[in-house]
C-alpha cells in the first residue's frame, strides 16, 4: 500500500529510502525500501514525512538535499588560491569550509558567508602566509582582522578575517576543548575536525566541505540525515551544549523557525530549562542577543520564531524590562505579544504591502510590543521612560534609532487611530467632534483633516503605512487578540480605504514639500529685528495653510497672512 502511494505521488527521486510506522496503530509495523537512479533526494512538496510524537502523526516540510557542493566561479577561485598557498609553503594544512556555507550549499542556496577552519595554525597566522604567498608573487597584499576570543562571552575562538577576490573570509582554527574542575571556562586547543564538529552547536551546522579533497564530511553521523529531515539536533547533550554557549538555544530557535525543520523534544527541554535561562541571561552579552534576535526578526519566519521564544519560556530573558514597570508586566503579556506579531505579518502578507527591509524590521517590533505601548517604568532621574526604550537600548543594545522609530511608530498608531473613524465617516459635521489635540488654523472643517494627515505623514514620513497598518489591528475600540484575528479581512478594507484617501488627497511623500515662505521672510513680513517664537509659530500656520490649499501660490499666502496679522491687531 506504502509503496503504491509513493510510486502514485512521486514522492521521492533519490538513492533509497525506507518508512516505518511504529506505535498503537491499527496497522502491523511496515517498512519498505525504493531505489532510485538518481543521486540526489528530491523530496517534492506533497511529501508527507511521517514520525510519531506523542501518540499522534506529523507532517513535515519535504526538504531537498543535494548530493554535491557545486562552486560558483568566485568560490573556485578563491579556494584555489588557498590551496595554492599550501602547496607554495608545503604546508599540511587542512582546509574545511565549515558550518553555514555548507547546510546552504547543500540545500542549493548561494552563500556568501565564508568559514574557512584550519587543523594546525591559527586564522591569524594563515592569513599571514597569505599575504607571504601574494608578496611572492608580485601581488597587493591585504588588510588582517583579528577578533580576539572572549571566553566570558562564551567567544572561545579568537578569528582573523581577510578580504579574497572582493570577498570576506573568516579563517579560525578547529578546537578541542577542556574544562578545569570548578570552572564554566575552557581551556582550547587544537583539535580534530570530529573534536570540533561535536562542539558545533548543530548537527546541520556542523558539516565541512573538505577544499583540498573536494568532499563534504560528516564526522557526527547524522548532520546530512538532520538535513534531509528537518532535524534540530544538537551534536552532543543539549543542555551541555547551551551551557557550553547559551547563545544556541537562540540560533537553534532562528534556524528551526528559517527553515521549518523540527526541533527534538529533548532540545526543547533543555531550551526551557532554568540553569539554561540563567546562562542567557548572565553569560551572553547582550549585543549578541540583540543580534540574533534581529536575525529572527529580519528573517523569513519572524512570528513563528518569536512563538517558539514565548513557548519555551524565553521571551523576558531576551525582552529583559526594567523591574518597576507600570503597570506591571504580566505572564500574560508573552502570549498576548507573539500573537500581535503573528496578526500583523498576516495583515501585512494577505494586504499585498511591500515595505523596504527596515520597514518591514521596525513594523514587526512596534506589532510585537503593541501591548506595552503605554508601558513606563521610573529611570534614574525619576522620569517616566517607555519601557519599550529600555528593551531597545538596554535589552537588546540596538541601536537608538531603532527605539526612537518604534515609539514613533507607537505615536503614530494613536495618532491614526484618532483619524481613521473621520476619514470613513466623510461627513463635515462629524468631523469637527474630533479633540485635534492640536491649534488648528481656521478653515473649513473638510480641510482640517487634510491638514492633520498631512502633519502625521510629515511626522512619521516613509513609516506611514507600517504606522496605518498597526492602527487597522486596532481600530473599532476591540484591541483584544481575539478581536483582532477574528476580522482581520475588515481590517485590510479600512487600511485600503484609508489608504486612498491618503492618496487621493495627494499627502504621499507629503513631508518633502517645501515652505511657500521662510524664516527670513516671515521675518521680513512681520518687520521683525529677528527669529524667535513668533517666527516659528507662523512658520506652523503657513505649513497648515498649505496643507489645506496644496494649489495655493506664495503670493496667496502672504496675502493669507497679512489678513490674519491685520485682524489679530484690530481685535487687540
Amino acid at each position: 500500500m506504502i509503496r503504491g502511494k509513493i510510486t502514485q505521488l512521486g514522492w521521492f527521486n533519490g538513492s533509497s529510502f525506507t518508512t516505518n510506522v511504529t506505535g498503537k496503530c491499527l496497522v502491523p509495523v511496515i517498512k519498505t525500501a525504493v531505489k532510485f537512479n538518481s543521486p540526489r533526494f528530491l523530496f517534492p512538496r506533497t511529501q508527507i514525512l511521517m514520525s510519531k510524537t506523542n501518540g499522534t502523526f506529523s507532517t513535515k516540510r519535504p526538504v531537498v538535499v543535494k548530493e554535491n557542493i557545486d562552486l560558483t566561479d568566485k568560490e573556485k577561485q578563491i579556494f584555489d588560491r588557498l590551496l595554492e598557498v599550501v602547496r607554495h609553503f608545503s604546508l599540511e594544512t587542512k582546509l574545511r569550509v565549515a558550518g553555514g556555507w555548507v547546510r546552504d550549499k547543500l540545500l542549493g542556496k548561494e552563500c556568501y558567508d565564508i568559514d574557512i577552519a584550519i587543523d594546525n595554525l591559527l586564522g591569524r597566522e594563515f592569513c599571514e602566509k597569505v599575504n607571504e604567498y601574494l608578496t611572492s608573487t608580485g601581488e597587493e597584499t591585504h588588510g588582517i582582522g583579528v577578533i580576539q576570543s572572549n571566553p566570558d562571552q562564551s567567544k572561545h575562538l579568537e578569528t582573523a578575517r581577510m578580504r579574497l577576490f572582493d570577498v570576506w573570509i573568516d579563517f579560525v582554527n578547529l578546537r578541542s576543548e577542556d574544562y578545569a574542575e570548578n570552572s564554566r571556562i575552557p581551556t582550547m586547543q587544537f583539535g580534530s575536525a570530529e573534536q570540533d564538529a561535536y562542539r558545533r552547536d548543530l548537527t546541520i551546522n556542523s558539516l565541512f566541505y573538505n577544499i583540498n579533497t573536494s568532499s563534504v564530511e560528516d564526522f557526527t553521523g547524522r548532520g546530512l540525515d538532520d538535513l534531509k529531515f528537518g532535524k534540530i539536533v544538537t551534536p552532543l547533550p543539549p543542555k551541555e551544549t547551551f551551557l557550553d554557549d547559551p547563545l544556541r538555544v537562540l540560533r537553534a530557535i532562528r534556524f528551526s523557525a528559517r527553515f521549518e525543520f523540527e526541533m527534538v523534544e529533548e532540545l526543547k527541554v533543555a531550551a526551557a530549562d532554568n540553569d539554561v535561562k540563567s546562562a542567557i541571561a548572565d553569560k551572553i552579552s547582550r549585543e549578541r542577543i540583540g543580534h540574533e534576535i534581529d536575525l529572527m526578526v529580519s528573517g523569513n519566519q519572524p512570528a513563528k520564531a518569536m512563538a517558539c521564544v514565548s513557548e519555551l519560556g524565553l521571551l523576558w530573558v531576551v525582552f529583559t524590562p526594567p523591574k518597576n514597570c507600570e503597570p506591571l508586566i504580566s505572564e500574560e503579556h508573552d502570549n498576548v505579544c507573539v500573537r500581535y506579531m503573528d496578526a500583523a505579518w498576516r495583515h501585512m502578507h494577505e494586504a499585498g504591502c511591500t515595505f523596504s527591509d527596515e520597514q518591514r524590521r521596525l513594523y514587526l517590533y512596534a506589532s510585537l510590543f503593541i501591548p506595552l505601548r503605554k508601558t513606563v517604568y521610573i529611570d534614574n532621574k525619576k522620569k517616566r521612560v517607555p519601557v519599550v526604550n529600555y528593551i531597545f537600548r538596554n535589552s537588546l543594545k540596538l541601536k537608538a534609532s531603532d527605539a526612537d522609530d518604534v515609539m514613533r511608530l507607537h505615536n503614530a498608531v494613536e495618532k491614526f487611530l484618532s483619524l481613521i473613524p473621520f476619514v470613513l465617516c466623510k461627513e463635515d459635521e462629524q468631523i469637527g467632534g474630533i479633540d485635534w489635540e492640536t491649534d488648528i488654523i481656521d478653515v473649513h472643517l473638510s480641510l482640517k483633516l487634510r491638514i492633520l494627515l498631512g502633519l502625521l505623514l510629515r511626522e512619521i514620513k516613509d513609516f506611514w503605512r507600517p504606522a496605518l497598518m498597526i492602527s487597522t489591528l486596532l481600530h473599532n475600540n476591540d484591541s483584544s487578540v481575539e478581536g483582532i484575528e477574528g476580522v482581520l479581512d475588515k481590517r485590510r478594507r479600512v487600511f485600503r480605504d484609508v489608504e486612498q484617501e491618503i492618496l487621493k488627497l495627494g499627502l504621499e511623500k507629503v513631508w518633502e514639500v517645501k515652505p511657500l515662505i521662510n524664516g527670513k521672510e516671515i521675518i521680513k513680513i512681520l518687520e521683525l529685528g529677528k527669529g524667535g517664537p513668533v517666527v516659528s509659530e507662523w512658520q506652523r500656520k503657513l505649513l497648515q495653510w498649505q496643507l489645506a490649499y496644496p494649489s495655493g501660490t506664495a503670493e496667496e499666502c502672504v496675502d493669507w497672512m497679512t489678513r490674519q496679522t491685520q485682524s489679530k491687531r484690530a481685535r487687540t
